[in-house]
């Protein structure tokens, strides 16, 4: 089969499905990508770049300008399917990711061939993560910016032959009519990679921690408020107090992936260190690191805190479940759909440091009690989101897709169905 995939960066949600059909010597795998680093390669798979033709003009109002943005990075890949067309590269499938742009118009190039969508956010002003925070109340402005920024995915919605979503929370967020040709399908983690290895102790380039006995950990891709990066902050000043031997890993780069930043130009870990005295003698900021690196200070965690807004749940808390990691998370829709309290993790109020820390003591007190918790955080991920099955499931949902053989389910009365058989 000829498949195309469509993201701007290479190979994103796709490496383990790209990599399982570029083995097989009858596929043609394409990705059309921006992304140009020649060294990032996966047999099999030939990339397909294509180049927005410029940015979006500053005069365009800014409600606006993430739609302009999309538009012109949906012709940039039209351009470069008409390309391929000349070449006589037809797709069976299109599978992309909807939200930057890039499967606005590739129906336009292949009006013939399916297109599944990967659907990972729609915005909403009340009820998720925009106004999450009382302290940040939303403005008129905020609410009308983020009701256009829907643009785009509401295209992709329409134009897709099917969509997915990686959780049920995050298809929760898209419009419920829309919602029945959308599967929940999680990308899945690589289990045998990210196991448990019981007495680890962290030892990385510059840093030897190996003769701790209290490490917690936190993980994300930037510091910011999104991934509770003040709460931790506070909370972490909050166990100093009481632990003189806890040590704390931060993972992460200093800037802001999610959200906004602050206005006097300081990124929120300097904000956060001038407002909140630390012994930094105890606090190691590691910065982001390659897999195998990540995968010791996971492994070596006595207590990995994972907080997030109602937002996009990241990786790196099935990754960190899937190495036995005893997980204290915000209590928010996104982590509830995996964690419950005290079965396979611990769940605490986001805005709360002092129970953040309460809980992370209450983990370093009683390790053999949390025995059985890490047992079930591992089981969830074998159970639930073990790449070895979620894979096979990928390939067969854009094999559906490609024969046309899925037909839409009515979402309102799955709702029903369900609320009348609980009551039974």
């Amino acid at each position: 089969m000829k498949y195309l995939f469509l993201h701007p960066n290479f190979p994103a949600q796709y490496r383990h499905i790209i990599t399982a059909l570029g083995a097989n010597p009858n596929n043609q795998v394409v990705f059309g990508t921006k992304n140009e680093r020649p060294e990032w390669k996966i047999p099999g798979v030939h990339k397909a770049l294509f180049k927005p033709s410029r940015e979006p003009r500053p005069e365009t109002h800014h409600y606006v300008r993430p739609l302009e943005s999309a538009v012109i990075y949906g012709q940039a890949v039209f351009r470069t399917a008409e390309q391929l067309k000349a070449q006589g590269f037809v797709p069976d499938i299109i599978c992309g990711h909807s939200g930057w742009g890039p499967t606005l118009f590739v129906k336009e190039a292949f009006p013939n061939t399916p297109l599944l969508c990967y659907f990972e956010w729609f915005y909403h002003s009340y009820g998720s993560d925009a106004d999450f925070d009382p302290a940040e109340p939303l403005t008129v402005d905020d609410m009308a910016r983020i009701r256009v920024k829907n643009a785009p995915i509401l295209i992709d919605l329409y134009t897709c032959d099917w969509g997915l979503s990686p959780t049920y929370w995050q298809r929760s967020q898209f419009p419920t009519e829309l919602q029945n040709k959308l599967s929940v399908l999680h990308d899945g983690v690589d289990a045998d990679y990210f196991k448990p290895n019981p007495g680890a102790k962290l030892v990385l380039p510059n840093l030897d921690l190996s003769g701790v006995d209290e490490l917690v950990t936190y993980v994300a891709r930037g510091m910011e408020p999104y991934r509770g990066f003040p709460e931790f902050i506070e909370a972490i000043a909050y166990l100093q107090e009481r632990r003189p031997n806890c040590h704390v890993v931060i993972v992460g780069s200093e800037r802001v992936c999610y959200g906004k930043s602050l206005p006097n130009g300081k990124t929120y870990k300097q904000e956060m260190l001038e407002k909140i005295p630390l012994d930094l003698s105890r606090v190691h900021f590691v910065g982001s690191l390659p897999y195998g690196l990540y995968l010791k200070v996971i492994q070596a965690s006595d207590v990995h805190v994972y907080l997030t807004r109602p937002f996009v749940l990241s990786w790196s808390m099935i990754e960190s479940l899937s190495t036995g990691c005893l997980i204290v998370g915000s209590d928010t829709p996104p982590v509830r759909e995996i964690i419950q309290d005290g079965e396979n993790g611990l769940l605490v109020d986001f805005f709360s440091p002092k129970q953040i820390a309460d809980r992370i003591d209450e983990v370093l007190d009683h390790p053999t009690r949390m025995a059985e918790i890490r047992v079930k955080a591992r089981q969830t991920v074998l159970e639930r989101y073990a790449l070895s099955n979620l894979l096979v499931k990928h390939l067969e949902l854009i094999h559906q897709v490609a024969n046309r053989s899925l037909q839409q389910k009515d979402v309102g009365m799955e709702k029903k169905q369900s609320l009348t058989s609980s009551k039974l």
